[in-house]
């Protein structure tokens, strides 16, 4: 496999377990890689990682770099940075891909700046298109999409000029693709020598709240917006969410008036889910909340409004008022079960 112009992924693992976010990016870079005609290839910094390298693999990946260094279990910036940058240089990737985690947050513009290069933060897409600067056409760069001005304009910004064109990418908006065993990549070793000066800091415990809201994993989700009116008329789409066991997500303005945590937020701001049923209650359905929910296998929109751009993508919605609507499908489904 060529080792220039690769797509490259950085795969973060935590507690030696790869994230969830760091597949979706192999499965991402997999499509890239393809359009470009090039290989994958992935970073995977850590300790005794080569077992989990191998599921990689699996998800398309024709390289994988495990680099194993004991200070390289958990993650510390000087040295996480130090690794990557010199696997770059050495591989001269075209695309870098970072989740945009803690981690991926603060690691990416370390290397940007010791690079001189671009990062684009926070995309939920990316593509493969030219681009015309100054009179001077660049085919085939990478185009960071991601939400700006606090989600009211989508913005697909360009680095052409230098490479790795390079992005931190949210979590939950790349599509997992089905793990194909069969699939022959090359996982290889690299041990690199770490000065003493690099290792400033040192984690002395790590404390993890456990989470309480899954609403990536949900199969159901009863999620409610501003239509709800209030906090107390919210309470009736939590109720609804309890007996259908279901979690339970939230608009962006129903988060800013404080109706719900921003955790159970669904959107390009909040999270983006793909249940097998979502029903939408007193949710608009403007374009920003649209954007992560939208390919949900079946959506149920609930709204006093006929004209709410959320009936556009519903596969059944009902015009009506929540009070009435809500406390009928609770009782009609305990009747049946």
């Amino acid at each position: 496999m060529k080792t220039k112009n690769n797509v490259m992924v950085f795969v973060q693992q935590d507690d030696g377990r790869i994230a969830d976010v760091s597949i979706e990016l192999v499965c991402k870079a997999r499509e890239l890689a393809d359009r470009l005609k090039v290989g994958v290839e992935a970073a995977l910094p850590g300790k005794g990682m080569a077992g989990e390298a191998k599921q990689l693999v699996a998800y398309g990946v024709d390289l994988v770099n495990c680099i194993e260094h004991d200070g390289l279990y958990h993650y510390t910036p000087l040295p996480y940075t130090k690794v990557m940058v010199d696997l770059i240089l050495e591989r001269e990737p075209q695309i870098v891909l970072y989740g945009a985690t803690t981690t991926g947050r603060d690691l990416g513009p370390r290397i940007a700046s010791n690079l001189k290069v671009g990062l684009t933060a926070d995309c939920t897409d990316l593509q493969i298109g030219d681009h015309e600067l100054q009179g001077k056409l660049f085919k085939d760069i990478l185009y960071q999409i991601r939400p700006a001005f606090g989600g009211n304009i989508i913005a697909t910004i360009v680095s052409p000029e230098k490479k790795p064109q390079m992005a931190t990418v949210r979590e939950g908006v790349m599509k997992l693709v089905p793990a194909n065993p069969g699939y022959k990549g090359e996982i290889v070793e690299i041990k690199p020598t770490l000065e003493a000066g690099l290792f400033q800091s040192e984690l002395l415990e790590a404390v993890k709240e456990a989470r309480t809201v899954n609403l990536k994993g949900a199969q159901i989700i009863v999620a409610g917006g501003m239509g709800a009116g209030s906090k107390e008329n919210f309470q009736l789409i939590e109720q609804l969410a309890h007996a259908l066991n279901a979690e339970v997500g939230a608009s962006r303005a129903a988060v800013d008036a404080g109706w719900v945590d921003k955790a159970h937020q669904v959107g390009q701001t909040g999270t983006t889910v793909r249940p097998k049923l979502y029903i939408a209650v007193g949710i608009s359905g403007s374009i920003q909340h649209r954007a992560g929910m939208a390919e949900s296998s079946r959506i149920i929109a609930i709204n006093t409004d006929p004209q709410s751009p959320i009936f556009q993508i519903a596969h059944y919605g009902i015009v009506g008022d929540l009070k009435d609507v809500v406390p009928a499908f609770i009782k009609a489904y305990k009747n049946k079960a």
